[in-house]
C-alpha cells in the first residue's frame, strides 16, 4: 500500500447525488489530507497524520508545497481520431459564411471524411495519441472517442483499429463509440434509409466481431438523419446488443426526447432543447450532456444547462473536441465558461466533468474519492479549490495518477 499527501484540500466529490442542482457547502473538503492506495484503488481518505500513524511501515509519497486534489476528470464526447483540420471552416463562419456556403465551397464533415480516409493509420495514430496526451495533461484520464469520418465499412472500422491500437499505448481508459451515422457520405448511392440499414447489416456485425465498440452514436439533425428513421436505426442498434447515444437537440428540438424513449445513455448538445422535453429528460437515466466547445466553436446559445439541473437531471459535461466546431479541446475551460454563462456552481461543474460523466458511459468505478475507486486524481499548485475554474483552465495540472500510479508530465 501507498499513502499520498499531505494535501491542502482533498475534494472527494463523494456523496454527492447523481442528478439535480448541487451547492457548494455539499462538497466534502478534507483539510491537510492523503489518500491511501492498494494497487491500483482508493483504500481510504483522510486525514494525512491520521493515515500515516494507522498504517505503519508503508510507501510514503510525500507531496511538497501546497497542492490540492481532485478525482481525475472524464471527458465523455470527443472525435479526436481525425485527419486534417478545418480552419478555413472557422475562418468562413466568422465571415458569414453560413454552413451550406462552407459544404459547398469542399469544407463541413464530409472534408473531415476525405481528409481521414485519406491519411495514413500511423498518422492517424500518432494525432490521435497526442491529442489523449494533451487531455491527460488537463488530468482527463477517461476518454470517449468516436469514429464517424470514416463514414464506410473499410475507414470506419479503420478509425475503430486505431483506437484500439491506441488504447494499447496510453494509460489512459479510452470508450471507443461507433459514429457511422453521422451523417450519410456524399458516395453513397442510397437514402437516407439505406445508408443506415448498410450500418446495421455491414458495419456494426464487423465492429461487434473485432470488439472494437460497445457504444453506437447517431447526429439527428435536418443535415443528417430524421428523427424517425433515426429511432428505428437506433432501436435496431439496441436489439443488435450495443448501448447507444444521440446528438440530439444541436439545431432544433426533438431528437433529445426520442433518447430517452429509445433508453440513450446520454443526449448530447441539447442547446436547442425546449422547456418541456428539458422535463422529459430530467424524468429519465438519460445523461444530459452540455458541448460548450460547440457553442464556442459556432458562436451559437449553451446547453441550457441551469434549468437541466433545476428540472433535476443528470448534467454532464464534456469537450466536442473535432477538427469543425469544437477544436478548442480544453474541457476545463469550456466548463469554466459553461458555469459564467449559466450560473452554475463549482460543485455543479466538478460533478459534470467527474462521476456524472463517468455515468453517461456506463462507468461507476471514478470520478469521485473514495473506498475501492478507481485511484484516477489530478493534483494542482494552489491552496484553494475554487482557483482550478476560477483561472478558466490556465492554472495547470501539477500531477496526473491514474491507478495510484503519477504519469510524468
Amino acid at each position: 500500500m501507498k499513502l499520498i499527501g499531505p494535501f491542502k484540500q482533498v475534494v472527494t466529490l463523494a456523496n454527492l447525488p447523481l442528478r439535480g442542482k448541487l451547492s457548494d457547502d455539499q462538497l466534502e473538503i478534507i483539510v491537510d489530507g492523503g489518500i491511501l492506495i492498494n494497487q491500483d484503488k482508493i483504500q481510504q481518505v483522510g486525514n494525512f497524520e491520521i493515515l500515516k500513524s494507522e498504517n505503519q511501515n508503508i510507501e510514503i509519497e510525500t507531496i511538497e508545497g501546497e497542492q490540492i486534489v481532485l478525482p481525475a476528470f472524464v471527458d465523455s464526447h470527443t472525435h479526436i481520431c481525425f485527419g486534417g483540420n478545418r480552419a478555413n471552416d472557422f475562418a468562413m463562419r466568422n465571415a458569414g459564411k453560413t454552413y451550406l456556403e462552407i459544404a459547398e465551397s469542399g469544407g463541413g464533415i464530409w472534408s473531415s471524411v476525405q481528409h481521414t480516409r485519406n491519411a495514413s493509420e500511423e498518422d492517424l495514430l500518432k494525432t490521435l495519441l497526442e491529442r489523449i496526451d494533451f487531455l491527460i495533461d488537463l488530468g482527463i484520464t477517461t476518454i470517449e472517442v468516436k469514429s464517424g469520418y470514416g463514414l464506410d465499412v473499410e475507414n470506419e472500422l479503420k478509425m475503430l483499429r486505431i483506437i484500439k491500437k491506441a488504447q494499447a499505448q496510453t494509460r489512459a481508459t479510452l470508450v471507443p463509440t461507433c459514429l457511422s451515422a453521422h451523417l450519410k457520405p456524399r458516395d453513397f448511392e442510397g437514402s437516407n434509409e439505406e445508408y443506415l440499414q448498410y450500418i446495421l447489416s455491414e458495419i456494426l456485425p464487423k465492429v461487434k466481431e473485432e470488439n472494437l465498440a460497445k457504444r453506437v452514436d447517431i447526429f439527428i439533425e435536418k443535415s443528417a438523419f430524421q428523427p424517425e428513421e433515426s429511432k428505428d436505426f437506433l432501436l435496431k442498434t439496441k436489439d443488435l446488443g450495443f448501448e447507444i447515444t444521440v446528438h440530439a437537440d444541436q439545431f432544433t428540438p426533438g431528437s433529445s426526447r426520442i433518447a430517452v424513449e429509445v433508453g440513450a445513455k446520454s443526449a448530447d448538445h441539447l442547446e436547442a432543447t425546449i422547456d418541456e422535453d428539458i422535463e422529459f429528460l430530467a424524468q429519465s437515466d438519460t445523461v444530459a450532456t452540455a458541448l460548450p466547445g460547440a457553442s464556442l466553436g459556432l458562436g451559437e446559445r449553451f446547453t441550457p444547462a441551469r434549468k437541466l439541473l433545476d428540472a433535476g437531471a443528470i448534467l454532464a459535461i464534456a469537450s466536442d473536441w473535432n477538427p469543425g466546431s469544437a477544436p478548442m479541446g480544453n474541457l476545463i475551460t469550456q466548463a469554466s465558461i459553461l458555469a459564467t454563462f449559466e450560473k452554475l456552481t463549482t460543485a455543479e461543474v466538478l460533478a459534470g466533468i467527474t462521476f456524472r460523466s463517468a455515468f453517461a458511459l456506463g462507468l461507476d468505478d471514478r470520478g469521485r474519492l473514495g473506498e475501492n475507486l478507481k485511484a484516477d486524481f489530478v493534483t494542482f499548485k494552489t491552496n484553494n479549490f475554487q482557483n482550478v475554474l476560477y483561472n478558466q483552465g490556465s492554472l495547470k495540472a501539477e500531477k496526473i495518477y491514474i491507478d495510484g500510479n503519477s504519469i510524468l508530465k
